[in-house]
């Protein structure tokens, strides 16, 4: 079972969540102050303002980024170059694979994507310009 932490402010990504949770039945848990993490996983978080990280996500990555294998993020491409910038500046600060930047709640299309890019550990080579996860130890 894979576990997803997920930051969310407007709910677009904990929609997104609870699609990848009906399909597959994995652990998703919204980001809480205090929260224990006692198990590796993937965050997904959303982007703010001009593409900035989350404060709430910030929080979290200082005390269990050690427990995440790979970074997704939200975003409107109506920001352009800013566009779910906040996963790129994670996977930049943190050393974290960027695995995948969907459009406010994400398609069905992109559920799908994600769960195969986390069940496969790698990325999908498509034209938002993905690379390999190196998932090496």
């Amino acid at each position: 079972m894979e576990w997803i932490y997920y930051d969310s402010k407007t709910g677009n990504v904990e929609r997104f969540m609870q699609k990848v949770a009906d399909l597959t039945g994995w652990a998703v848990r919204k980001i809480q102050p205090g929260m224990k993490v006692g198990h590796d996983g993937h965050l997904v978080t959303f982007t703010t303002r001009f593409g900035e990280i989350p404060e709430t996500t910030k929080n979290f990555l200082q005390y269990a980024s050690s427990y995440l294998h790979s970074v997704s993020s939200s975003g409107n491409r109506n920001w352009g170059r800013n566009f779910a910038l906040a996963g790129d500046k994670i996977a930049s600060e943190y050393g974290l694979p960027l695995a995948l930047k969907f459009e406010l709640s994400g398609t069905m299309e992109d559920v799908k994507e994600f769960i195969d890019i986390i069940t496969a550990k790698k990325y999908y080579g498509n034209e938002r310009g993905s690379k390999e996860l190196d998932f090496a130890q």
